[in-house]
């Protein structure tokens, strides 16, 4: 069956084999290659399915209500925070990671409230802020796992920097800061070649919508500028919690 306008991808059983041949082959790369992640590829795949088979089943009663589409909003943002802040540490310091997923993410969404831009319904509201919570997450993952691993790769290098009289913080900054900016690479990657290399899902999913070219621009180019903003300010708050010992080694 051929794909209707304004619709990507037509939804049928031919899709979902195709979408379960992929799995199966990340799956299988990811174990042959020894990445290490060919269970976390099967167990993400699997999760991706339920999750969006759940929010395909209660989207439409979330948006009807802004109270109802905030609650959500919250619980997204609660995801997040468990996810990344795991991925930086076992202990009991990941929740520290609200800190630095919500204050990128947070103001946003309130000058865009704020001013009017995005209009205060559900509909516009979830997959905004989703988009921003999730650009937050990966830059705040990123960052933590990146100068963790920094500062126990070069302890010694931490010492001596103690040792010339350097304070704790300033010491642990000096050998992480690099490792944690290359969490930005990937979104700076994204806003540079975006229209050359790739044309992103609110761009695309605009124009299927049936706004035009313009509008579809204007709106892609606000979410990748708002993820800059987002993303570079997770990684320096992340920064700053590691170098203060709030996320340990």
């Amino acid at each position: 069956m051929a794909a209707s306008a304004g619709q990507l991808l037509p939804v049928t059983w031919l899709l979902g084999v195709v979408v379960a041949l992929l799995l199966a082959a990340a799956v299988a790369v990811a174990g042959r290659g020894r990445l290490g992640h060919g269970h976390a590829v099967l167990r993400a795949g699997l999760r991706a399915v339920v999750q969006l088979a759940a929010v395909a089943l209660v989207i439409t009663w979330v948006v009807g209500s802004l109270w109802t589409s905030a609650l959500f909003v919250l619980l997204m943002f609660a995801v997040a925070v468990r996810t990344a802040g795991r991925r930086m540490t076992d202990g009991p310091g990941w929740a520290w990671a609200a800190l630095p997923i919500g204050a990128g993410v947070l103001p946003v969404l309130v000058l865009l409230l704020a001013t009017g831009l995005l209009p205060h319904k559900g509909i516009a509201l979830i997959p905004v802020a989703g988009i921003l919570i999730g650009g937050g997450l990966t830059a705040t993952s990123l960052a933590g796992r990146r100068s963790l691993d920094e500062l126990r790769t070069r302890r010694g290098e931490v010492e001596a920097a103690l040792a010339l009289g350097f304070e704790d913080r300033d010491a642990r900054l000096e050998i992480c800061r690099t490792a944690a900016a290359t969490s930005l690479v990937p979104v700076l990657d994204q806003t540079r070649t975006v229209g050359l290399v790739t044309l992103p899902g609110a761009f695309v999913g605009m124009l299927l919508g049936g706004a035009g070219p313009a509008q579809a621009g204007a709106v892609q180019l606000f979410v990748l500028i708002a993820l800059l903003a987002v993303e570079s300010t997770a990684v320096v708050l992340v920064l700053e919690l590691v170098g203060r010992g709030r996320v340990p080694v």
